[in-house]
């Protein structure tokens, strides 16, 4: 008996949430994005058509292989992924789920989307990113790219944001998100602390300070 999985016909196609690296070819004349896990040896347009990342010729998500797009459903599960290490410089998609899917308890794995906009993260300054600028690696034919202020950019390659935009196409927005986090300390903490050092140290000089009068006063008489 052949399981089969339910089927969903929704009105308007669902909206997932990624990361994902930015890149540019080699030429400067296509702009992309390339996956943090399994697909990201294969760069991607912003509408694109998944296919097998290990050759093989059935259609992608096929329910016996991992393949096709993945993307989760609320931005706050793929924004925690750039918290890693590995991921600080990539950006933050929100795509449209096209063709067939596979919904999973935390997302979809899916045949075709459409990279509707992105979010920029800080430079590694921690500034506002005004740019996307060579990251220095890439894949075959394509350079990563990596948030950048204006004055972190230098010499390297780059592209504005708009600029990134209107490279990708099919109508992507591309948004600077914010700085780096400030996180504000309670009231008054650290300033006991600089109290107490405070406090240490001139108790610590009023000590040598009696030290040195009982000195000048058993020293020699002149």
């Amino acid at each position: 008996m052949r399981l089969r999985l339910p089927e969903e016909r929704p009105t308007e196609p669902p909206t997932g949430y990624k990361i994902a690296h930015p890149v540019l070819s080699q030429d400067g004349t296509r702009a992309g994005f390339t996956g943090v896990s399994l697909g990201g040896a294969v760069p991607y347009e912003v509408l694109d058509e998944a296919r097998c990342v290990y050759g093989l010729r059935h259609r992608a998500p096929h329910r016996r292989c991992d393949c096709g797009f993945h993307c989760v459903h609320d931005s706050a599960t793929a924004e925690a992924m750039l918290c890693t290490a590995e991921h600080r410089a990539a950006v933050l998609l929100e795509v449209s789920v096209l063709g067939a899917y596979i919904r999973f308890e935390q997302g979809f794995r899916y045949a075709r989307q459409r990279v509707r906009s992105a979010t920029v993260g800080p430079c590694a300054c921690g500034a506002v990113a005004a740019a996307l600028a060579d990251a220095g690696w890439g894949r075959p034919g394509w350079r990563a790219l990596a948030p950048a202020c204006a004055g972190c950019v230098r010499g390297r390659t780059s592209l504005s944001l708009a600029g990134f935009a209107r490279l990708a196409g099919d109508g992507l927005r591309v948004r600077a998100g914010s700085g780096a986090v400030v996180v504000d300390l309670p009231a008054g903490l650290g300033v006991f602390e600089l109290v107490a050092e405070a406090a240490l140290l001139q108790a610590r000089l009023d000590w040598f300070q009696t030290q040195l009068a009982r000195l000048d006063e058993g020293g020699p008489q002149g």
